[in-house]
């Protein structure tokens, strides 16, 4: 019983490397999505029962060799190959998965900036220096990935609406894996339960309130205050008067940040502990 466990895994371990040498030989279209398919399977799954609601169980993920098999899967990934979309899907898999890691590797269970912490002081950007996100052959931190990657070679700003720093003010994380053949839906799903769910963004008398992630990355969104309003404005499910509805349409709302929860996503559901970070997510 032991050895075929043991079997199981190697072979599990080995799909994806047998799927990436088969694309790499043909090189083909088709090839491609299958290999891109098979890549992030394991991950899919994962997620599919792990995660419930935006909600995470990380002492799941932790005991899971499929996870440590899937995050070993992404490093052999030739990116460069793959569609826009594609590209876009993996790296945002690649952000979540190994936001995952981190917590499970330094058991965290509280909140993500517990990590890497000096006396209670965030050593240079705490948690997202650490250099442990291995992914289409080079090594990075989940900065880098944010930033140089995310933000800067896609300029699509959805994404913000589906990577997830492990908070509970973050965008619930989906419990399945982005694709390129379904990202548009997917993340206009995301963008419309964010945008469209008064606990997440409301409207009155004038006054918009947004999740603080649209400000702190206004520029991401829009070049102007106005042309926010205008991005959230079709997504806003109340019913307000015509004179209200119009300075949504317009961009004249006044905005405010919706207050940023720092408390882990995590299963079960506990109140946040005593000094828990309530704030703006700082640059990451």
């Amino acid at each position: 019983m032991g050895s075929s466990k043991r079997v199981q895994r190697l072979v599990r371990g080995l799909v994806p490397a047998v799927a990436m040498a088969a694309w790499l030989g043909s090189g083909t279209a088709a090839s491609a999505q299958s290999v891109v398919r098979s890549v992030h399977a394991p991950w899919d799954s994962l997620l599919r029962t792990h995660v419930h609601d935006g909600v995470v169980n990380y002492q799941a993920f932790a005991a899971a060799p499929a996870f440590r098999h899937y995050l070993a899967s992404l490093d052999a990934v030739p990116v460069e190959r793959l569609s826009e979309p594609d590209r876009l899907a993996y790296w945002i898999n690649v952000y979540n998965a190994y936001t995952i890691q981190l917590i499970v590797s330094h058991g965290e269970r509280t909140s993500i900036r517990n990590i890497n912490r000096s006396l209670g002081v965030l050593q240079l950007k705490g948690p997202w220096s650490e250099r442990l996100v291995h992914a289409a052959g080079k090594t990075y931190t989940l900065d880098e990935v944010f930033h140089r990657v995310l933000r800067k070679q896609f300029r699509e700003p959805r994404m913000h609406f589906a990577v997830v720093p492990a908070s509970k003010g973050a965008p619930p994380l989906r419990n399945e894996a982005y694709s390129g053949a379904r990202l548009e839906a997917q993340l206009e799903d995301q963008t419309r339960r964010l945008l469209s769910d008064t606990a997440w963004t409301w409207y009155r008398r004038g006054v918009l309130g947004v999740n603080a992630v649209m400000l702190a990355y206004e520029k991401d969104f829009a070049a102007s205050r106005v042309e926010l309003v205008q991005f959230v404005a079709p997504y806003v499910t109340l019913r307000p008067n015509d004179e209200q509805k119009q300075r949504l349409t317009e961009g004249t709302a006044f905005v405010v940040p919706r207050p940023y929860d720092w408390a882990l996503n995590a299963t079960p559901i506990t109140k946040p502990p005593p000094g828990t970070a309530r704030s703006l997510p700082p640059s990451r």
